[in-house]
């Protein structure tokens, strides 16, 4: 067998310009496969670590009902055992609590129901980063006991930096909830349902606000895995008792999960499309090769070398070809891939609008994730070998003569 190698590396380097010509249509078609679900998979991840960040994390704890019936009775008490419980799990990179409920806003003569989330200022704002998105003000320090207001809602409220705003809702057990709040800062979010009603309080303050001392509506957990999501969500289960529920991301955000999956099947289909182009263009490149060669082959054959041999050869000299071709087309993608991961390609216009809508940062983003690379080689090694079979079964059935008169 390792003669056989030799043999086919030899003979590959015969002809360097059919050679190259051959490595040509792999490289591209592999590079361009490599780039395509780059983009694919960079966008899925991007648009749920858009959505996980604002809404609930890649895994949420709460007490067990609250996700059925959104009750701020339904909170639990948040305590130091809780906590250190979750964060035994190395995977967990930060834990956010938050208070959830509404309220009645008013201002004047103008009244607006709005959402209410009472959050961690400091934790909040490293996974958001929501000082950048103050238009006006400033950002809540801890025990704050002023505000943040979305921008359309101090818009239709006519409320700006430094006025007052009266909050009006029921609190932990029917408690009457009612307090005044100056408003410390503006807050602009993309997606117009939360820019037109969110309000941010510190914990304490909404603690406080709701009698809903130490307590808290949910526990949103960022990782640094997410593969190892279900494994997490398990362990997290297991830790802390029957009393809470543990659900993830896709549990939460069915119609994200929806979303992604129709992005996906388009982008495989897209894929698929090229996967098609990619064959019959090897098809027809290899089967040139071994039409070029049949003088070649008849005069092998005539001077003892068995059929099956000679068609090992040239497929060994063909899968060395398209691995080479495949090895080069990542050593060039991932330069450019890891560059487009870290400087993403920014979009304007009303693509860029229709993505903030969904809360989806207005950029196209690439992934430079190991699989990438490895999926795709297998598959474009496995389309080689489907494409050059039917190709080299001509080697099998050579007619000597007319071959050698050719």
């Amino acid at each position: 067998m390792k003669e056989l190698f030799k043999i086919a590396w030899r003979n590959i380097w015969r002809n360097k310009r059919r050679t190259l010509l051959t490595m040509s249509s792999i490289f591209l078609a592999a590079f361009l496969s490599l780039f395509t679900r780059s983009m694919q998979i960079g966008s899925s991840t991007n648009m749920i670590e858009n959505a996980v960040k604002l809404s609930t994390g890649y895994i949420q704890v709460h007490k067990l009902g609250y996700w059925d019936n959104k009750s701020i009775d339904k909170t639990f008490e948040s305590t130091d055992e809780l906590l250190n419980n979750i964060k035994s799990n190395s995977n967990i990179t930060s834990i956010l609590p938050r208070l959830e409920s509404f309220a009645l806003t008013s201002s004047g003569k103008h009244t607006k129901g709005s959402l209410i989330i009472a959050t961690d200022p400091q934790i909040e704002d490293s996974i958001n980063n929501l000082s950048t998105r103050l238009t006006s003000g400033e950002y809540l320090t801890k025990d704050d006991e002023q505000i943040l207001v979305a921008e359309n809602l101090a818009d239709y409220l006519q409320v700006g930096v430094g006025d007052t705003l009266v909050l009006l809702g029921q609190g932990y057990h029917g408690v009457t909830a009612a307090a005044q709040y100056r408003i410390k800062g503006i807050i602009y979010f993309p997606i117009p349902q939360l820019n037109n009603q969110l309000i941010y309080m510190s914990l304490s303050g909404g603690q406080y606000f709701y009698s809903a001392y130490n307590r808290a509506t949910s526990y949103s957990i960022m990782i640094n895995d997410p593969d190892a999501l279900d494994e997490i969500t398990k362990d997290i289960a297991s830790k802390i008792g029957d009393e809470y529920e543990v659900m993830t991301w896709k549990q939460l955000n069915r119609e994200m999960v929806q979303a992604i999956q129709s992005d996906n099947a388009g982008g495989i289909i897209m894929l698929g499309i090229l996967y098609l182009v990619i064959g019959f263009g090897m098809f027809g490149t290899v089967m040139m090769m071994t039409m070029e060669r049949r003088k070649e082959f008849a005069v092998m054959i005539a001077v003892g070398m068995q059929k099956t041999k000679l068609f090992v050869i040239v497929f060994i000299e063909t899968i060395m070809i398209g691995a080479v071709a495949v090895l080069v087309s990542i050593l060039a993608s991932i330069p450019l891939l890891t560059y487009l991961h870290n400087n993403p390609i920014p979009l304007e216009g009303e693509l860029a609008e229709a993505m903030t809508i969904f809360g989806a940062d207005p950029i196209i983003p690439f992934s430079i994730d190991l699989s990438i690379f490895v999926n795709q080689s297998i598959t474009i090694t496995i389309i080689a070998v489907l494409a050059i079979l039917y190709p080299l079964s001509k080697i099998l059935n050579l007619d000597i003569l007319k071959s050698m008169r050719s």
